[in-house]
């Protein structure tokens, strides 16, 4: 992913979703049992990158079934594999309440330390808008049903339009994604809320 200058998708992006997927439902009110299920899929959404770029979901599904399929039962490992597979915005949707957290959680995941080179940001508007990205937090709130991708842009580096140029699909995957968590989406920016 480094040699073709795509932002960073390593073990700290992993990390991450992983944990913001079991947030996102263990604050829901979901079961242990799907919390950890996404905090799994989270974790191994982006292995199909090992193989290919496009498609990485469904290979990383495939890759994961072939893996684990001897040693996870099949209530357990068809959810994570759903969510791998439907986490991109290309050929995915939330088909689950797991994969619904997994798309909530890696496309809360913008902000400049996954940019690799910042001398790309004057070329590149995926490095210019992630560089440009200070602080970002996915905040659910169970009382309220919301889930809110908060951000603060610095706007002398990127415009808030050029986010939505590159990200508009995102920002509806996660829509539907919150629906399929009976919750609702927003997205604030330097503290104005342009999604609700």
């Amino acid at each position: 992913m480094d040699a073709m200058g795509y932002t960073e998708h390593g073990f700290r992006h992993a990390n991450l979703v992983a944990n913001i997927g079991y947030q996102v439902l263990h604050r829901l009110d979901f079961t242990e049992r799907e919390a950890q299920l996404a905090c799994v899929a989270g974790y191994l959404h982006d292995v199909g990158n090992a193989l290919a770029r496009d498609a990485h979901g469904q290979t990383g599904g495939v890759l994961v079934y072939q893996s684990l399929r001897d040693r996870v039962e099949g209530a357990d490992l068809m959810p994570i594999i759903a969510a791998i597979a439907n986490h991109e915005e290309a050929e995915g949707t939330a088909v689950s309440p797991i994969s619904a957290a997994v798309i909530l959680a890696d496309k809360s995941d913008v902000h400049r330390s996954r940019v690799r080179k910042a001398v790309n940001v004057d070329r590149d508007i995926h490095d210019r808008v992630n560089y440009a990205v200070e602080q970002s937090f996915l905040r659910v709130d169970s009382d309220a049903r919301t889930v809110s991708l908060e951000l603060t842009i610095d706007t002398t580096i990127s415009q808030v339009m050029e986010y939505f140029e590159i990200f508009l699909g995102r920002m509806q995957m996660c829509r539907f994604a919150a629906e399929a968590v009976d919750a609702r989406f927003r997205l604030v920016i330097n503290g104005q809320e342009l999604l609700a």
